[in-house]
């Protein structure tokens, strides 16, 4: 679905990404896990086609991403940025709807299947009892849980997610990266970032570690979380525990410098 071969990226004359390859198929959701600063948010933004990279390619669905008109690239992919922000007092349900603008020509109504995705996505966010208010006035959690509503709208190929549960309670961490997952089921690639490694480990089916710019390891959850690379990549000593016959590594004490 997405591949990316060698990416890199510079910012103020340093590298902020080296080398970097990655491939996500549809049905697949995969992690981009790393310490503040590794890069992976402007990964994301270059596996959007948000930025340019200085080095290497991306393709999506087998075509050069650059080459691919604003319009088709907006049907096919849903990026869902960090600490989004609504800047109008839209509806939620508005809000929401603003994901079925790439599948409408212009002036077009939204019809019967616009309205389903819209309702769809509502449900499946807990938003419905939210519909009426302004997305100006929801909480940092409601609003993650309505951006995140719009993208699944969208109905994309490709979700892109920076940290989509940041902000949220325990329970709603847990039923975002359930839909994540859902999305997947139905045949999108999802790329996720994020900070929380046990979520990383349950949710995803491939994680990409990044430190400074540069890939260190690549593969399932549990190739790639292993202690030395905890200890390694973010200075903290693993503890690790049985849950459901499968065992997880929890960062347990930060290693001295």
């Amino acid at each position: 679905m997405i591949a990316a071969a060698g990416l890199g990226f510079r910012r103020g004359g340093r590298d902020i990404l080296a080398d970097v390859s990655l491939a996500v198929p549809g049905g697949a959701v995969w992690g981009l896990i790393g310490p503040n600063g590794a890069g992976k948010s402007t990964l994301l933004r270059l596996l959007a086609g948000l930025a340019a990279p200085a080095a290497g390619t991306v393709a999506l669905e087998g075509a050069a991403l650059a080459a691919l008109p604003p319009r088709e690239r907006a049907r096919r992919i849903a990026y869902l940025p960090q600490a989004g922000t609504v800047a109008w007092p839209l509806t939620v349900e508005r809000l929401v709807a603003l994901g079925r603008l790439p599948h409408l020509q212009p002036w077009q109504r939204p019809g019967p299947a616009d309205a389903a995705a819209i309702a769809a996505a509502l449900a499946a966010c807990e938003m419905e009892a939210l519909r009426e208010r302004p997305a100006t006035e929801l909480s940092g959690g409601e609003r993650a849980r309505a951006l995140l509503a719009r993208a699944l709208a969208a109905e994309p190929r490709l979700l892109l997610a920076d940290e989509p549960t940041a902000g949220l309670d325990p329970r709603h961490q847990l039923r975002v990266m359930a839909l994540l997952r859902r999305a997947a089921a139905a045949g999108a690639a999802v790329v996720v970032v994020l900070h929380d490694l046990t979520l990383a480990a349950r949710f995803c089916d491939g994680l990409l570690l990044l430190d400074r710019g540069r890939a260190v390891a690549a593969g399932t959850p549990g190739a790639v979380l292993t202690p030395e690379r905890l200890a390694a990549v973010y200075g903290v000593e693993a503890a690790a525990i049985a849950i459901e016959g499968r065992e997880v590594l929890l960062p347990w004490r930060a290693l001295e410098t």
